[in-house]
């Protein structure tokens, strides 16, 4: 699976109520160049993920309104975006309006990445932002329909990146992850949100005790 190719899927997704941040063009917030610019952020990142041995996929749940729909960027907020660029030797470029906006569960992962030193790279379940009919600043849980796109993107992310173990954040992700389990080591930690913080970073200091 080559990583243009890769792109072009995620690119093509579509559904109701979704915004897909590398084709769509937000009216409040992007410039008319936002979705190319995170299709090439992605895309570099990946061009760099192919020639290291990546320690792990963090998998989380679905895109948020405040991070990855602006991002394009799985659990990272427009206050992260450079230090996750920068793990992969990448400089961030401004690519929303505004002044930057944080992201409560973005926070805690880059605050625990920050003193990690593997490669990690970060994705979702369901890579796109789905939100409430009508209301695109609002999340929702994706569904089973979208669950199961979001699935067969993460298999050919995970046949691209070979990674040596997936991380579920959370237990959404854990139920899609553990389809890869007969191939690949699964580990779930707790969402950091909902009062899942503690427990979050008991748990990923637990499992890069030795870093």
């Amino acid at each position: 699976m080559k990583i243009k190719a890769f792109i072009s899927a995620l690119k093509s997704l579509q559904f109701d109520n979704t915004f897909n941040p590398y084709f769509d063009t937000c009216e409040v917030h992007d410039y008319d160049a936002s979705a190319l610019q995170r299709r090439l952020m992605l895309e570099n990142i990946l061009k760099e993920a192919i020639h290291v041995e990546v320690d792990a996929i963090w998998i989380g749940r679905d895109l948020g309104y405040r991070g990855g729909r602006r991002t394009g960027l799985a659990l990272t907020d427009d206050q992260n975006l450079s230090k996750h660029l920068g793990r992969w030797s990448l400089k961030a470029e401004k690519i929303t309006k505004g002044q930057p906006i944080k992201e409560r569960t973005a926070t805690v992962v880059w605050d625990m990445l920050e003193n990690i030193n593997s490669p990690v790279f970060l994705w979702n379940v369901f890579p796109l932002h789905p939100f409430k009919a009508g209301q695109p600043f609002t999340n929702r849980n994706h569904n089973s329909h979208e669950r199961k796109a979001g699935e067969e993107v993460l298999s050919l992310l995970i046949e691209l990146l070979k990674p040596k173990r997936l991380i579920a954040v959370g237990n959404d992700a854990e139920r899609s992850i553990m389809k890869f389990s007969n191939n690949y080591e699964v580990l779930k930690v707790r969402h950091p949100s909902y009062g899942g913080q503690s427990d979050f970073v008991k748990q990923i200091n637990h499992l890069y005790k030795n870093q």
